[in-house]
């Protein structure tokens, strides 16, 4: 391994790459897509989620009003939908219009699903963090939906197929369908590491 020289930089949020999500909101009367890249997950049983919105943003607005909203994981064919909500103001025009994304109706929260979304996570609020410029948002997720088409026979979610992007410093990246390791792998035997790694070619040619 390399090492490799370093040099001082100011504080600041450099820590990427981040997730990079539409965040949906509201009810069936008033509702808002956000993009956020400030999420990512805080406890496993109970399932907890987090999100941090500007305070400025007419998402805040609806999150605090009604105390719910689904995270919608964006693929590659979502991105230029993506990138609109996070530079337009729900206040000023309908994100779904505009982006032809559709409402779909979720199980148990009144925000809409994005029905082009690979996977959506329903969230309910449990407390809310205060913060200069953002507020954190921590909640439950309450109901998980899966596109059929990335669910393997075996019941596995086939992640790498749906394409899913990242923001890196101001760019988004589409993530590789191809696998660098896996949980566990830096200390398992060789010929269990070989048959994994042919088990997973086989999965990855019935596509």
């Amino acid at each position: 391994m390399k090492k490799r020289e370093k040099v001082n930089s100011r504080p600041g949020t450099l820590l990427y790459p981040v997730p990079s999500v539409m965040v949906s909101c509201g009810d069936e009367n008033e509702n808002n897509i956000v993009t956020v890249a400030w999420t990512g997950t805080v406890n496993s049983e109970p399932p907890i989620v987090y999100i941090s919105v500007r305070k400025s943003r007419y998402s805040h607005e609806l999150i605090s009003k009604h105390g719910e909203f689904v995270i919608n994981m964006v693929g590659e064919d979502l991105t230029k939908a993506m990138d609109y909500c996070g530079v337009k103001s729900g206040r000023d025009v309908d994100k779904f219009k505009e982006t032809g994304l559709t409402r779909e109706k979720a199980d148990v929260v009144k925000a809409p699903l994005i029905a082009e979304a690979p996977v959506c996570l329903e969230c309910k609020v449990m407390e809310v963090r205060e913060f200069p410029s953002h507020d954190m948002f921590l909640a439950e997720v309450v109901a998980v939906h899966v596109a059929k088409e990335y669910i393997r026979e075996n019941g596995e979610y086939d992640f790498g197929a749906m394409g899913l992007v990242a923001l890196n410093h101001g760019k988004y990246y589409k993530l590789e369908d191809r696998s660098k390791g896996f949980f566990g792998y830096s200390i398992m035997k060789k010929k269990t590491a070989a048959r994994r790694r042919q088990q997973a070619r086989q999965k990855s040619g019935k596509r």
